[in-house]
């Protein structure tokens, strides 16, 4: 038999027996019957020298993956998911210290703690703490390439936030 046969084979017995995949490219694992809407609060910023709309960027970001990534739609509050939480450490240091004993590049880290829940599946709650970080080039001030890096960040975090939360992986 040839591997087109058993290939055509396989589909035809796939299609006819009912068999239901789901692929998607999110990598989410969202029953829609069941939750059809999620919220996310403000994240205020509990970390000190922190730039002051990291907070709001932060909290747009979580908002826009999931708008972006399912059918979900959003809500104010009550969401069939619920995300609260805070930034709790914002922070910059040196990495990479070279011979001269000057640092060849920076280190940006955020952290935020998270309080996820799923009110359609208790088991699936959490409360935890998600920390990315960025490195770049110690001769760039911060102040200059500080809008750049927290989006980076945010999109580090807001992707291990999702995961977390959606993802049966």
């Amino acid at each position: 038999m040839s591997r087109i046969s058993i290939l055509l084979i396989a589909l035809a017995s796939t299609i006819f027996t009912g068999c239901k995949i789901n692929y998607g490219f999110s990598g989410a694992s969202v029953d829609y019957n069941e939750v059809k809407t999620y919220s996310v609060d403000f994240f205020p910023n509990y970390a000190p020298l922190a730039q002051p709309t990291l907070s709001q960027e932060f909290t747009e970001a979580l908002r826009n993956i999931f708008l972006n990534q399912t059918k979900l739609d959003l809500t104010k509050q009550d969401g069939d998911l619920q995300f609260s939480g805070k930034i709790v450490d914002y922070r910059t240091a040196p990495v990479s210290i070279q011979a001269s004993e000057v640092a060849a590049q920076n280190r940006l880290t955020v952290t935020v703690s998270v309080v996820f829940v799923n009110t359609k599946d208790d088991t699936k709650n959490f409360e935890q703490s998600f920390s990315q970080f960025i490195d770049y080039d110690s001769q760039r001030p911060l102040s200059e390439v500080e809008g750049e890096l927290i989006s980076q960040v945010n999109e580090l975090l807001v992707q291990d936030i999702f995961n977390q939360a959606v993802s049966d992986w």
